[in-house]
């Protein structure tokens, strides 16, 4: 059995906590692997270690951040089927997923390292003569990721990255319940010959760490996904040191099929929207708002194609659905059928569980009155709700408190337009489910699913800080 060090410094230490935790595979219950736990003595270290690689890293040149990003593309390529394996084994990952998320990341990091060469100023007009006026921007120093379980190598990648390419130094908190996923990154940027202090990795109890992490005067940026109530303490705790903070936090995603959708098409998109990773996906199509003209063959077709899908071995090719992160969240999945079911919704299929696994489930008949319409499930249940016409769908689809993805499937480009400028969500996708990345792009949701994005050059905004630089040619007349 692999036994996992913390990442501080250049080095693989012991945690000085002394503690070792058991890290889980969902599927099976077995121990996959031991992990060294971080307390505050490490983390004391891993800050003090970023802190004092800040000055240098930032000072690198541009081409310098760009081959160790583009080296470390390279090694990653190499190790994709072992990156993959974690993936399955500590976090439920089907191999579709896994296979997935480890070879978008090598597509990340060589976009992270074409950032280096575009993080830009301006120069601008000045009232003043003989001023020359211009911006730059700066690192910000030290940038603290706090990584989900449910994407765990993509989006620590993506935090840690950018991070690099804009000049700064990190420390990663993984998540408690995939923290070799965190792990392998260090692995990955050391084999690039990341310097040392640049990459620090600690994983550990994650509301301690979360609150040192936002409460360290040295961190001067908290970038974090996950839930919203966390998401909201990190916020609070990191306002009084007027600290950024980039939040990529709940959702509760429509996707809205209008009368003129292919149905088959519709139930394709809506069947991978909310089913990919067992629904454990921030912009899940959990909800699915359907015109009353086809909202009874769209939900026979619907529930007829996820009865189809396989449950079990995520090792298996052929599985779509693996076990949730952990039992436990079985137990949420069925409060919500359960209450839904006992306010009248229809159950069309699923509802049931064994172990880690639940059935895929769908209900219709869902209404405003019931836990799932507004709750984030984190798994794999969806809602399938009438909606009179467009401007109905567009009302459901607005009445959330979250406002991550969303999707729409119509053939009417004017009415995909309309629509998508009025629905309250950071990201929307036409004809087509709301899960959808790429490395360039702005990422990120508004309300209580979040604030700042990630991605391309939005990053580089949020990482780095503008200075407004003046140089006066010749002298400057001054009044007194």
């Amino acid at each position: 059995m692999n036994e996992y060090r913390l990442f501080i410094d250049g080095e693989w230490v012991a945690a000085q906590s002394g503690i070792i935790a058991d890290d889980l595979d969902p599927a099976t219950d077995a121990v996959f692997a031991r992990v060294h736990q971080a307390g505050p003595e490490d983390l004391e270290m891993a800050l003090a270690a970023a802190y004092r690689a800040r000055e240098s890293w930032g000072a690198t040149l541009a081409r310098e951040r760009e081959e160790i990003l583009l080296r470390a593309a390279e090694v990653l390529a190499a190790r994709i089927p072992e990156v993959a394996e974690v993936l399955r084994r500590e976090g439920g990952a089907t191999f579709g997923k896994s296979m997935f998320e480890a070879s978008f990341v090598v597509n990340l990091l060589r976009s992270a390292a074409g950032e280096c060469r575009r993080i830009f100023g301006a120069t601008m007009p000045s009232d003043s003569p003989g001023l020359v006026s211009m911006t730059v921007r700066r690192p910000l120093g030290v940038v603290a990721g706090i990584a989900p379980f449910n994407f765990p190598f993509l989006l620590a990648t993506k935090k840690v990255a950018l991070a690099l390419a804009a000049g700064n130094t990190f420390v990663l908190k993984p998540a408690g319940t995939t923290p070799v996923a965190g792990l392998l990154i260090a692995e990955i940027f050391q084999q690039a010959g990341l310097p040392r202090g640049v990459l620090n990795v600690v994983p550990g109890p994650g509301a301690r760490i979360g609150e040192a992490l936002a409460t360290d005067p040295r961190v001067r940026l908290v970038t974090f996904t996950g839930s919203t109530e966390v998401g909201r303490r990190i916020a609070s705790l990191a306002a009084p040191l007027f600290k950024k903070v980039t939040l990529e936090l709940g959702g509760k995603s429509p996707l809205i099929v209008l009368r003129d959708a292919d149905i088959p098409y519709a139930v394709d998109a809506a069947c991978f929207g909310i089913f990919l990773h067992q629904g454990q996906v921030c912009m899940a199509n959990s909800r699915i708002i359907v015109e009353a003209p086809i909202y009874a063959a769209f939900c026979a077709a619907f529930a007829a194609k996820v009865k189809t899908l396989q449950v079990g071995d995520p090792h298996d090719p052929h599985t779509i659905i693996g076990p949730l992160i952990q039992r436990g969240q079985c137990e949420v999945v069925h409060g919500h059928v359960q209450d839904a079911v006992g306010k009248g919704a229809r159950l069309l299929c699923g509802g049931t569980s064994e172990g880690a696994f639940y059935q895929p489930t769908v209900l219709a008949g869902v209404t405003a009155d019931m836990q799932v319409y507004r709750d984030e499930s984190f798994g794999p249940l969806v809602s399938v709700i009438e909606a009179a016409d467009a401007e109905a769908a567009l009302h459901i689809a607005n009445d959330t408190s979250f406002g991550l993805s969303s999707a729409l499937i119509t053939n009417d480009l004017q009415l995909a337009f309309d629509l998508s400028l009025r629905l309250e969500a950071g990201m929307v996708h036409v004809n087509d489910s709301s899960v959808y990345d790429e490395p360039h792009v702005p990422f990120g949701g508004t309300r209580n699913s979040g604030m700042g994005r990630e991605g391309g050059h939005w990053s580089m905004e949020e990482m780095t800080e503008t200075k407004w630089i003046t140089i006066q040619l010749g002298k400057r007349h001054f009044p007194f």
